[in-house]
């Protein structure tokens, strides 16, 4: 009975072994085939991490070659949360390496839904590297770059700047993106059962973006916004705007705007200061507009600058009366007279009787205004010319009122009187990489000879004891023009806020330079030929002697 029983038991033993060995046999063929393709792929996920590999940002140097925008050197701390078994502790560890809060490490390290956080972007490859040697679990470094602009301040809101995947986000950086970008590469880090890294296999390259170079000089760049701080510090005035542009090739050689900030820390700087107010702001030019009134007369041959006029105090337009800006009996005065002096009855008056309102239109075309000159920038504006004419329009344009244009549209206007009446669409770009910058469109706009005429009027603005006396520069003839306008509002023109504004070239008898200083809401002074021209004549004077631009004058 014994035996019987016993046996029983062993044949009983023996079956749930065999059972137990089915069900394993069962479950590892289940695996093998069913789930062997998922399994596999969870195991490469623990093994395995994808990584980008980034490509170098081109660098963006000025036209001697000095870098204005490079990438530095960082490191990329990455870690899998699903590595780590004491969190706490290499967070701490983490942290302090870093120099970095332990809070938001600690946070990251212990979401266990992810397999891939960053501790640290773009961190200090020296920091980097002590972390490494900590050999903490589920740690992986990887090469980056970060973007530093090493000149700080200067041509700030013309580089703009690249975020913190090195995309750009303003500037010359979101214009030029895609060439300064690059092609990232891909790569595999395989690691170890502990999470430690162990090999790193490359699938594709990384393709370094181009260098760009510009037309810009940073010593040119710094001074002009050095004496604009200066300017506004003076004048305690909103903010000024200065181009200095080759008036032969288009190229811009300073682009400048105070107050300024530092581009490395352009996130934190207030929006108004990075907005590049040269291409995207327009104001009322005021009597600098006078030479399109000018200039298109001379052109269709109505007037010669000794054309002249008998000249009230005051005029009559429409509802409106329009006066000088200094008081004066009526007199006799030529056209050359008329811009020398700044006198916004003449100027009325010439297109009153010569130009009319589809002169003007036609005219304000031709040089320009009303569309954007197609500078490589992003947000250029237009300008705005009036919507509709009514019978008082004909006494505000041809002095610059009712009318708005950037600072570029203007400075690009002027140098198409320095060159010999060609309007050359102004550039910042010289070449990217080995590729030279598409040639600057270029049109005539003024008759031969009539550049000459308006160059030789406002040689007389500087020199014959006109509105400009404060732009001259010893051993240099200066031709130019003063600007005063009164800024508008929503309701009519504001009290007391007026821009002032200078354009000038250098030397007048064979400009190399073009140069415009505008100075937004002065304090106690109001005119440009007080306020702008003496900033034009330290800009330029500087730029002359950089440039050894020999003088064209004998000094008394």
């Amino acid at each position: 009975m014994k035996a019987r029983v016993v046996n029983s038991r062993l044949r009983l033993l023996l079956l749930v072994i065999l059972v137990v060995f089915a069900v394993l046999g069962a479950r590892a063929a289940w695996i093998q085939t069913i789930r062997a393709s998922s399994l596999a792929r969870l195991a490469q996920s623990q093994t395995k991490i994808d990584l980008q590999l980034p490509a170098s940002r081109g660098t963006i140097y000025d036209r001697l070659g000095i870098p204005l925008a490079i990438g530095e050197e960082a490191t990329d701390v990455v870690a899998d949360p699903m590595q780590i078994s004491d969190p706490r502790h290499e967070a701490r560890v983490a942290a302090k390496v870093l120099r970095i809060p332990f809070r938001g490490v600690y946070r990251e390290l212990s979401d266990r839904s992810r397999g891939f956080v960053y501790v640290e972007r773009k961190a200090s490859p020296q920091l980097a590297a002590a972390l490494s040697k900590r050999n903490l679990t589920g740690f992986t470094f990887s090469s980056d770059q970060r973007r530093v602009y090493p000149q700080g301040t200067v041509a700030a809101p013309v580089l703009g700047y690249a975020g913190t995947d090195n995309t750009g986000l303003a500037g010359l950086e979101v214009e030029l993106n895609k060439a300064l970008s690059g092609t990232p590469g891909r790569a595999t880090v395989v690691r170890d059962a502990t999470g430690q890294a162990v090999n790193t296999i490359q699938q594709r390259p990384a393709r370094d973006g181009r260098d760009v170079y510009l037309t810009l000089d940073s010593q040119i760049q710094s001074n002009a916004e050095q004496v604009l701080e200066q300017t506004v510090q003076e004048w305690h005035a909103k903010d000024a705007t200065a181009i200095v542009l080759d008036p032969h090739t288009g190229a811009i050689l300073a682009l400048a705007q105070e107050p300024g900030y530092n581009a490395n820390a352009t996130p934190s700087a207030p929006r108004r200061l990075t907005i590049d107010h040269a291409v995207t702001d327009v104001f009322e030019p005021g009597s600098v507009f006078k030479v399109v009134t000018v200039g298109g007369a001379l052109s269709e041959h109505k007037i010669t600058p000794r054309t002249a006029f008998t000249l009230p105090y005051s005029i009559h337009v429409a509802d409106r009366v329009i006066h000088d800006a200094e008081f004066r009996p009526t007199e006799r005065m030529t056209v050359a007279q008329i811009l020398q002096r700044s006198s916004n009855v003449g100027a009325i008056t010439i297109a009153e009787r010569y130009l009319g309102e589809a002169g003007l239109k036609k005219w304000m075309a031709r040089f320009g205004f009303g569309r954007p000159t197609g500078i490589d920038l992003p947000g250029e504006s237009p300008g705005i010319l009036p919507a509709y004419w009514s019978g008082s329009t004909i006494g505000n344009v041809p002095i610059g009122q009712g009318v708005s244009v950037t600072s570029v549209q203007l400075a690009s206007a002027y140098a198409a009187i320095a060159n010999g009446g060609v309007w050359v669409q102004p550039h910042v770009v010289d070449r990217v990489g080995d590729v030279p910058a598409p040639r600057p469109h270029r049109r005539r706009i003024l008759e031969p000879g009539v550049d000459r005429e308006l160059r030789t009027m406002l040689k007389g603005v500087v020199s014959d004891q006109g509105t400009g006396e404060l732009a001259a520069i010893p051993g240099y003839s200066v031709a130019g023009k003063t600007g005063t306008a009164q800024k508008p509002g929503p309701h009519g023109y504001i009290p007391g806020a007026y821009v002032a504004t200078f354009v000038g070239m250098v030397p007048a008898s064979n400009p190399r330079l073009v140069v415009l200083v505008s100075v937004d809401e002065p304090r106690g002074g109001i005119y440009g030929g007080t306020v702008a021209a003496p900033a034009f004549e330290r800009i330029a004077s500087f730029d002359l002697q950089y440039l050894a631009v020999p003088p064209d004058l004998r000094l008394r």
